[in-house]
């Protein structure tokens, strides 16, 4: 297949979210899907192949209560022995009352094994914050041999303000630290819409950490921004975080690229880092952009510049750089 037309353009139509892992020679895929009612995974030997991989929905979504409606941004990690997904959710009865919930697959093989609920997410036991209001897109990632648990909390009255929050994990489904704040919408590129900072995913060169995240509204102002720091420090200290002042990745008018975000990391066949993001094709969107069906996933090359920071350009293509 022409590369030209893998990298930068949409690669699986009217998913939102998407999450790309490797285990054991199989890429899987999951992400949010339009009807936002259930859970769903691809597999396949190849990053490409996941295009046209058959899709199984490993979970559906209740019909009243917990876990009932806006199941959305799933994420699949093998961690602590064996395979979790992390997924937020609301409920019928209230339907913004989204919090973190957890799937367990009863097998070591997530495609073909059953999947039973672990109940939501439990906060630490000394934290009175954690999972108390609208909380979403969780992530995790290890460091020094801790695993580290970010995720996505509203807090304030009136205006609701979307903050991103860290804590070590004690197991799959609770974390063993009170929750520390690593970043909230301090910019004006983060406040369009609504004051968001969410959806992060973390990548790794050397001894380097970068964290992205998206922020604003889900139409054309939403946009990545990023976090870093440096492996073996201690990484519940926001001190030790550096933000970057502006997006790294935005809406390009000139390509017709619109709302980039929610993006997650992949290493392609090659060694290669990929970025798996979200984003539009179309500048008006009809209706509210969050029912809108038309954010679907993409794939760029990261480049890594001479002091290995990632560079994210949509004119990313065949030059992987170093």
């Amino acid at each position: 297949m022409d590369n030209t037309l893998r990298y930068n353009t949409p690669w699986i139509l009217q998913r939102a979210d998407p999450f790309v892992t490797f285990h054991d020679g199989y890429y899987y895929f999951t992400a949010s899907v339009p009807a936002y009612d259930s859970i769903v995974l691809r597999r396949s030997r190849t990053l490409e192949g996941l295009r046209d991989a058959e899709e199984k929905v490993l979970w559906k979504k209740h019909e009243s209560g917990p876990m009932s409606e806006h199941i959305w941004a799933p994420e699949m990690h093998f961690l602590f022995g064996g395979w979790y997904i992390y997924f937020a959710g609301g409920m019928k009865e209230n339907v913004w009352e989204i919090r973190p919930y957890v799937l367990r697959c009863s097998g070591g093989d997530p495609y073909e094994d059953p999947w039973e609920e672990a109940g939501p997410m439990q906060c630490a036991d000394a934290d009175e914050f954690s999972f108390r209001a609208f909380s979403l897109d969780a992530t995790t990632f290890e460091d020094g041999g801790e695993r580290y648990f970010v995720w996505a909390e509203k807090v304030g009255v009136g205006k609701q303000i979307s903050n991103l929050y860290i804590a070590k994990m004690e197991s799959a489904t609770k974390l063993s630290t009170v929750q520390v704040l690593l970043t909230t919408p301090d910019y004006d590129w983060e406040r369009v819409g609504f004051w968001v900072n969410e959806g992060p995913s973390v990548i790794k060169r050397g001894e380097h950490i970068y964290l992205t995240y998206s922020a604003s509204e889900t139409g054309a102002a939403y946009c990545v921004g990023m976090l870093s720091t440096e492996s073996g420090k201690d990484l519940l200290d926001p001190l030790n975080w550096k933000k970057e002042r502006y997006p790294v990745l935005k809406t390009d008018d000139t390509k017709g690229l619109y709302g980039p975000g929610h993006n997650s990391f992949v290493k392609d066949e090659a060694g290669r880092d990929i970025m798996v993001y979200h984003c539009r094709t179309e500048e008006k969107i009809e209706g509210n952009p969050l029912y809108n069906p038309n954010r679907h996933a993409f794939l760029m090359p990261v480049k890594w510049d001479g002091a290995d920071r990632p560079v994210f350009s949509y004119d990313n293509r065949n030059s992987f750089g170093k």
